[in-house]
């Protein structure tokens, strides 16, 4: 079983699935961007206007960091890891060799993207719902990860690169002082992007035939 060659009604939808193939995790990335703020802004926003939720509970909240915004996420982040390290959590060497560089490589990119979700926004819904209630916390965090691959595929087909790191809780209480985060938004992840200055590792895939199955073809 494999992908064959097949013609569509509509050429975007063959634009649409070229980028979606594009798309790569790219960790060596510089402070650079071959568009505009605004582009980058508008791509954000329009993640978080039509992204689907669930019941349209529109429960994913987003924050846009760029340039010395952007660094101050990984001067948070390298914070708190120094502080495992001080703690005899994470050992020294470790942290010197790996840990670090890695924190200071998202650093150099251009920009950050932070995803969160307000959890306690859903409670009138669990409320008039009351048989979907434990539904609704993994929905949320389902449309909001839908939001973040389509950020990342967007800023790719833009000629940036990107990579998604999830270092929560350990910044939670960082970031929410420093941007004055509302409380109720629980940060999920966030997306490093910058423009490539290398390129991504190969790409591997599981036979598809263990992966997928069509019925009445």
């Amino acid at each position: 079983m494999g992908s064959t060659q097949v013609e569509f009604k509509n050429p975007a939808t063959a634009t649409i699935l070229e980028a979606v193939k594009a798309r790569r995790t790219y960790y060596a990335l510089k402070g650079e961007s071959p568009i505009s703020d605004e582009a980058i802004q508008n791509i954000v926003e329009t993640s978080v206007l039509h992204v689907p939720s669930s019941f349209n509970t529109q429960t994913s909240r987003v924050v846009l960091l760029l340039k010395e915004e952007h660094k101050k996420v990984w001067d948070i982040t390298l914070a708190a890891l120094e502080g495992l390290v001080a703690a005899g959590a994470v050992p020294r060497e470790a942290f010197e060799s790996s840990t670090k560089p890695k924190i200071e490589s998202f650093r150099a990119a251009y920009g950050t993207v932070l995803f969160f979700v307000d959890y306690e926004s859903l409670a009138s819904i669990k409320e008039k719902f009351a048989i979907y209630a434990d539904k609704f916390d993994p929905f949320a965090l389902e449309s909001n990860a839908m939001s973040q691959y389509l950020v990342w595929t967007a800023l790719e087909s833009e000629g940036l690169g990107a990579n998604l790191q999830h270092y929560s809780p350990l910044i939670d209480e960082g970031i929410q002082k420093e941007w004055n985060i509302p409380a109720s938004w629980k940060l999920d992840a966030q997306l490093v992007f910058g423009t490539p200055a290398g390129e991504p590792g190969e790409k591997a895939f599981a036979p598809l035939e263990d992966r997928f199955k069509v019925f009445g073809k």
